[in-house]
C-alpha cells in the first residue's frame, strides 16, 4: 500500500512544487510507482509535470466535490514518468464548496483509499496555508515533509505548522507524523544558513534529512519546459539532490518497517 505524503509549509517559496515534481521523478527512477496530487490553486504542479492546466476536462477540484472519480482527472506525466491528478484556478472554489459538504475534512482521504495499492508513494503539493485544502491533505497522510529555507522567518512558520500538524492529528488523524524536514536553496556560503541548519539539527535530529538541495538554476528552469530537472538536465546539481533524497526515503522507509517488523 502507497506511502502518502504532504509536501507543506504554511510559508510561500521554499520549494514545495520544486521537491514534488522532482522527488516524484527521483522515485520513478528507482521503479517506485507514483502519484502526485496537486492541490493548490495556482496549478504550478501541474504545469511543471508538462499538463496544460487551461484546458482540463476534469480535475482535482471534481474529484472533491464528487463529480467525477480519481479515474478519470488521471492525467500522466510523459517526461516525470507519473500519475497526476492536475489542479488549476477552479480549485479556489473548493474551499467554499467543501465546508458545505459532509465528512469535509476527509474526502481526499476517501478518494485515495480504492487506489493505495495501485502505487508505492502519493505526493500531495499542498497551498502555502492551513486551507480546508490542506486540511484534506493533512487527514490523508501518513506524514508529512516540510521543505524549508535555512532563514529566520521560516524557523518562525516552522513553529505554527508544528502546531498545526499537531492539532489535526488529534483531531482528525492520529497516524499523522512528521516524516522529515528537507532543506532547500542550500549555500553553505552564507552563515546564517550554517546557523540555521545546527538548530535545525540540534533540535530535530534524524528528522532532518542528511540531503540537501542547493540552490541551482537548472530546479529554477526546468519548469518552464514543464520537465523535472531530472529530464532538463540530469547531471545538474539539483537533479542529483532529488535522486539523493529519494534514496534516503526509500532507505528510512524500509528502516521504518523492519522496525515495525521486529
Amino acid at each position: 500500500m502507497a506511502k502518502v505524503f504532504a509536501i507543506a509549509n504554511q510559508k510561500g517559496g521554499v520549494g514545495k512544487t520544486t521537491t514534488c515534481i522532482n522527488l516524484a521523478a527521483s522515485l520513478v527512477a528507482t521503479k517506485r510507482r507514483v502519484l502526485l496530487i496537486d492541490l493548490d490553486p495556482q496549478g504550478n504542479a501541474t504545469t511543471g509535470s508538462g499538463v496544460d492546466k487551461l484546458n482540463l476536462e476534469h480535475s482535482i477540484y471534481d474529484v472533491l466535490t464528487g463529480e467525477c472519480d480519481l479515474a478519470q482527472a488521471m492525467q500522466f506525466s510523459e517526461h516525470g514518468g507519473y500519475q497526476l491528478l492536475p489542479a488549476n484556478r477552479d480549485l479556489t472554489a473548493a474551499e467554499v464548496v467543501l465546508l458545505e459538504m459532509e465528512m469535509k475534512e476527509h474526502r481526499l482521504r476517501q478518494a485515495l483509499a480504492p487506489i493505495r495499492e495501485n502505487y508505492d508513494y502519493i505526493l500531495i503539493d499542498c497551498p502555502p496555508s492551513l486551507s480546508m485544502l490542506t486540511v484534506n491533505a493533512l487527514s490523508a497522510s501518513d506524514g508529512v515533509i516540510i521543505p524549508m529555507q535555512c532563514e529566520y522567518y521560516a524557523l518562525e512558520g516552522l513553529t505554527d505548522l508544528m502546531n498545526s500538524i499537531q492539532r489535526i492529528a488529534e483531531r482528525l488523524n492520529p497516524a499523522l507524523k512528521i516524516e522529515g524536514l528537507l532543506r532547500t536553496m542550500y549555500d553553505p556560503r552564507i552563515s546564517l544558513t550554517n546557523d540555521v541548519s545546527a538548530q535545525l539539527q540540534e533540535h530535530f535530529g534524524d528528522k532532518l534529512y542528511t540531503t540537501v538541495i542547493p540552490r541551482n538554476v537548472r530546479l529554477a528552469e526546468a519548469p518552464s519546459f514543464g520537465m523535472p530537472a531530472l529530464v532538463y538536465d540530469k547531471q545538474s546539481r539539483g537533479a542529483m539532490a532529488y535522486l539523493a533524497l529519494a534514496g534516503e526515503l526509500a532507505r528510512r522507509q524500509r528502516a521504518s518497517r523492519s522496525t515495525a517488523t521486529a
